[in-house]
């Protein structure tokens, strides 16, 4: 069996403070890499660097400004090395029905989930082109694919982040650049921990495997998707739902 080894790469997690992207970044830095833990917050972002020990450094970073994001990087890169491996995690949620939906609400997830992706990517790409290779991995969602209710601006984001992926892979794939995103469906994290007991069993009954999933469940397709395994996947869109009915 192969073993996935990360060692010498160096990766840029964004929102990974917390949830999916703190399993993302734990995952990357157990298989070898250097990890960039990336938040708004600097001192949560350090706090995790340390947990995760040598090879890791807490950034911080609001994804909603291209200048924030170049220095950054620029940051991570002089303390880690060249960045190897994106992976676009950061997003909110601004949730309304259309008719009550502010333009407030739409732009500020506009801005973290989509435009904040273009940005990072933007800033990462020179360097791996001039490399011959690179991995990008957006996290996008099953929303992005089926929508949902009060979900207009958050679905519209993702769906976005979708088209930008596989634009990007026929872009720089000549490159060596392989650019995926996944998909996660209803996973464990803060913003499901709080959801009513009703909500959460009509959840689970549309989905196959009888769970939420995990953030660890996430990292592992993240981890596939940054090593040599998937060396002729790109533009692709892995969902990791437990086969969800939507």
């Amino acid at each position: 069996m192969t073993t996935i080894d990360l060692t010498g790469k160096t990766a840029f997690v964004t929102g990974s403070t917390r949830g999916i992207g703190r399993a993302v970044a734990g995952a990357l830095h157990a298989a070898g890499a250097n990890v960039a833990i990336v938040g708004r917050d600097q001192a949560k972002a350090e706090a995790v660097a340390r947990e995760l020990g040598d090879r890791a450094a807490g950034v911080a970073c609001d994804v909603s400004s291209k200048a924030t994001i170049e220095a950054a990087i620029a940051a991570a890169e002089k303390g880690l090395g060249p960045v190897d491996i994106l992976v676009n995690n950061a997003g909110l949620t601004r949730d309304n029905l259309l008719l009550r939906m502010s333009e407030e609400e739409l732009d500020q997830v506009l801005d973290a989930n989509l435009k904040g992706a273009f940005y990072t990517v933007q800033a990462v790409l020179k360097g791996m082109m001039k490399r011959k290779g690179g991995r990008i991995i957006n996290i996008t969602s099953i929303v992005g694919i089926h929508g949902n209710k009060g979900q207009a601006n958050y679905a519209a984001s993702k769906a976005g982040l979708i088209g930008f992926t596989k634009s990007v892979a026929k872009e720089y794939g000549s490159r060596g650049i392989l650019v995926n995103a996944i998909a996660p469906g209803f996973i464990e994290t803060d913003m499901t921990a709080g959801l009513p007991e009703d909500l959460r069993k009509a959840m689970l009954a549309g989905i196959a495997l009888g769970r939420l999933g995990k953030p660890e469940d996430v990292a592992g397709a993240v981890l596939f998707l940054a090593s040599e395994l998937s060396g002729y996947i790109t533009g692709q869109v892995l969902v990791v739902d437990g086969c969800t009915a939507i």
